[in-house]
C-alpha cells in the first residue's frame, strides 16, 4: 500500500495526538485508505478533465491534487489586493472574502460526503478502535485537503505580502488561515449535527441539501455586502462600524492586519481579532464534545424514510392541460418536475443560482439607491434590473441533461415514441413552470411593491422574453437527451457559447427600454414578443427527433 509524504508529515505531530487519546497507528492506517481511495474521487472545479470515454479508463492519481493549479491561478487574483494600498480592513477583508469563498464551496461541493459517510460503518465500528480515533481520522482527512486548497489559493499571495508589508504581516497571514480552515471544518460539522438531532431518513438527506444550497447563496451574497460596507470618498475605502459588522466573518480576519500591522488600535480591531480567534477555538472545543452524539446520529442517514406520493390537485391536472397538448408531453413534464425536485445533486448545483437570480437584480437597486432617494428609485426605470435574473437560464438548460442516475437513460430507448421534440418540450416547460417562474413571480412581487403597479405591463413582457431566451438558449447549446449524461462530465467546452447568451439579455433589455418612450411602445412590444415566442417554440422544437439524433 502506497505510503503518503502527506502521511509522513503527520508522523512528526504523532505525539500531539497521542496526548488527545488518540491510536496513532490505528488513525494512520485508516488515512491511509481513505487516501487512496481519493485517488478514484473527481473534485467537482476539476470534473470537466474526468470525462470517461467509452471504452478508455481514467489515469491514475488524485484528481483533487491535480486540480490545485485552478485555484492557483484564483489566488493571483488576490494579489492586487496585498500589494496596493495600506488599508488593511478593506484589503485583507477581500483577500479573506474570496479565500473563505473557495474554501468553503468545495468544503460543500466536496467534502461534505466525506464528513457524512457511513459506509466504512460496518467495516470500522465491528473492530476493537476507539470512536475518538475514527473521528480524528475523519477530521484529518478533510483537514488534510483543505490545507491543499488553502495553500494553492494563498501561498503566493502570501509570500509576495511577506517581501511587501514585512514577517508579522506573513506570521499574521498563516496563523489567520489555519484558523480560517478550522472555523471553516467545525461549522460545518456542527450544523450537520444540529440537524441530525432532530431529524432522520429522507427528510434528514433533503434538509442536508437545503443547509448546502443556502451556504453557497449565502456566500454568494456575502460577497456585495461586504464591498458596500465601505464607503469610497475621495477614492479611498472608509469603514464606518456597525453592530451588524460582527456577522462578516472575513472582517474578523482583516482586524489583525489593520491593529498590529497599519498600528490602527481601537476597540472595533480588537474585538474583531479576539472573534477570529477565540471563536474557531471555542466551535472546536464544542465540536469534539459532541463527536460521539454526531457518530451515533450519523446512523440515521442510513435510514430510508416513508415518502408519500401526494395526491395532484385538479387545478394541477387542468394547468397540465393547458400547457402541454400531448400525453407524451404531460408524462416529460411531471418526469422533469419530479427529477428536479428529488434529484439532490441537481438542486445543489442550480438551487444556489436561482437565488442568486432572484437576489442580483436588488444589488443594482441598492447601489442606484446609494446615488438618490427612494422617491427618485420609484419613478425611475430601475425595474429593467430584472433582466438579471434571466442569466441563470443558459446555465440551467445546460444543467438539465446532466444527473446522478445517468445510466438510468436506457429507459427512453425502450419508449414507443417516434417523436422525441416532445421530450425537451415537456423538459423545458417543466423548467419554466418549477424553476424560473416561481422565483420571478416573487420578483415582481417585491418589484411592485417598490415601482408600484405601473410596471405590471413591463413585468409581462420579460416574463415573455425569458420565455424565448429559454428557447434560444436551448438551440444554441448542446442538444442532449434530459438527465442521461454523469456530472462528472460537466464541463467548460460549452462556456463561451454560455458568455455569449449574455447578449441576447441586453437586446431584450434595450428593445425593451426602446419601447416605453413612445406612447403604447410597450403593448406593441407585448404582442410581438408573445407572437415571436409562439412562432419560435413550434419551429425550433420539430418534429421527427429521434434518440439517433441525439447520440444516446
Amino acid at each position: 500500500m502506497e505510503d503518503f509524504r502527506t502521511l509522513k508529515v503527520l508522523d512528526r505531530f504523532k505525539s500531539l495526538f497521542e496526548k488527545m487519546g488518540v491510536n496513532y497507528l490505528v488513525m494512520r492506517k485508516i488515512l491511509q485508505v481513505k487516501l487512496m481511495m481519493d485517488q478514484r474521487r473527481v473534485p467537482t472545479i476539476f470534473n470537466q478533465n474526468a470525462r470517461k470515454k467509452q471504452g478508455k479508463e481514467t489515469k491514475d492519481g488524485n484528481g483533487f491534487i491535480k486540480s490545485l493549479w485552478v485555484y492557483v491561478i484564483i489566488g493571483l487574483f488576490t494579489i492586487p489586493f496585498i500589494v496596493f494600498g495600506n488599508n488593511y480592513m478593506f484589503q485583507m477583508s477581500i483577500v479573506f472574502g474570496i479565500t473563505m469563498f473557495m474554501v468553503m464551496t468545495s468544503m460543500i461541493s466536496d467534502f461534505s460526503s466525506v464528513l457524512l459517510d457511513v459506509r466504512d460503518k460496518n467495516i470500522l465500528h465491528t473492530k476493537p478502535i476507539d470512536r475518538k480515533t475514527i473521528s480524528v481520522a475523519k477530521f484529518v482527512h478533510i483537514s488534510i485537503y483543505l490545507i491543499f486548497l488553502t495553500v494553492s489559493i494563498a501561498a503566493i499571495p502570501m509570500i509576495v505580502g511577506l517581501f511587501k508589508h514585512g514577517i508579522v504581516f506573513f506570521i499574521i497571514g498563516i496563523i489567520e488561515l489555519i484558523l480560517v480552515d478550522l472555523l471553516i471544518v467545525v461549522i460545518t460539522a456542527l450544523l450537520y449535527i444540529f440537524i441530525l438531532r432532530f431529524f432522520d431518513g429522507e427528510k434528514l438527506k433533503d434538509l442536508i441539501n437545503y443547509v448546502q444550497i443556502g451556504l453557497s447563496l449565502a456566500l454568494m451574497i456575502g460577497y456585495q455586502v461586504l464591498i458596500r460596507s465601505f464607503e469610497i470618498i475621495n477614492f479611498d475605502f472608509v469603514l464606518n462600524p456597525k453592530w451588524w459588522h460582527v456577522f462578516i466573518i472575513p472582517m474578523w480576519y482583516a482586524a489583525p492586519f489593520e491593529w498590529l500591522v497599519n498600528g490602527q488600535v481601537s476597540s472595533f480591531n480588537i474585538t474583531f481579532s479576539s472573534l477570529a480567534l477565540l471563536v474557531p477555538l471555542i466551535a472546536f472545543w464544542i465540536y469534539l464534545r459532541l463527536v460521539p452524539a454526531f457518530e451515533k446520529n450519523l446512523q440515521k442517514l442510513s435510514s430510508q424514510g416513508n415518502t408519500k406520493e401526494k395526491k395532484r390537485r385538479k387545478w394541477k391536472d387542468w394547468f397540465l392541460r393547458l400547457i402541454c397538448k400531448s400525453k407524451d408531453e404531460k408524462a416529460f413534464f411531471r418526469f422533469t418536475s419530479l427529477m428536479m425536485r428529488q434529484e439532490r445533486d441537481f438542486k445543489l448545483k442550480v438551487y444556489p443560482s436561482l437565488g442568486f437570480s432572484f437576489v442580483i437584480p436588488f444589488i443594482f437597486i441598492f447601489t442606484s439607491m446609494r446615488e438618490g432617494s427612494y422617491k427618485d428609485l420609484s419613478t425611475g426605470n430601475s425595474y429593467l434590473t430584472i433582466y438579471f435574473s434571466m442569466i441563470i437560464i443558459p446555465t440551467i438548460v445546460m444543467m438539465l441533461r446532466y444527473s446522478g442516475k445517468y445510466k438510468g437513460a436506457w429507459i427512453y430507448k425502450t419508449l414507443p415514441i417516434k417523436d422525441y421534440s416532445v421530450l425537451f418540450k415537456g423538459t423545458l416547460k417543466a423548467f419554466l413552470v418549477k424553476l424560473y417562474v416561481p422565483v420571478f413571480l416573487l420578483l415582481s412581487i417585491v418589484f411592485i411593491v417598490i415601482f408600484g403597479i405601473r410596471i405590471v405591463p413591463e413585468l409581462i413582457i420579460v416574463l415573455i422574453n425569458s420565455f424565448l431566451y429559454t428557447m434560444i438558449c436551448f438551440l444554441v447549446l448542446k442538444k442532449a437527451v434530459p438527465f442521461s449524461e454523469a456530472f462528472e462530465t460537466v464541463g467548460q467546452s460549452e462556456g463561451w457559447k454560455v458568455f455569449f447568451l449574455f447578449i441576447p439579455i441586453g437586446i431584450f433589455a434595450g428593445l425593451h427600454y426602446l419601447s416605453i418612450t413612445f406612447h403604447y411602445g410597450i403593448y406593441i412590444n407585448i404582442i410581438i414578443t408573445f407572437i415571436i415566442n409562439l412562432i419560435v417554440w413550434k419551429i425550433s422544437l420539430k418534429r421527427g427527433l429521434t434518440l439517433d439524433s441525439l447520440n444516446l
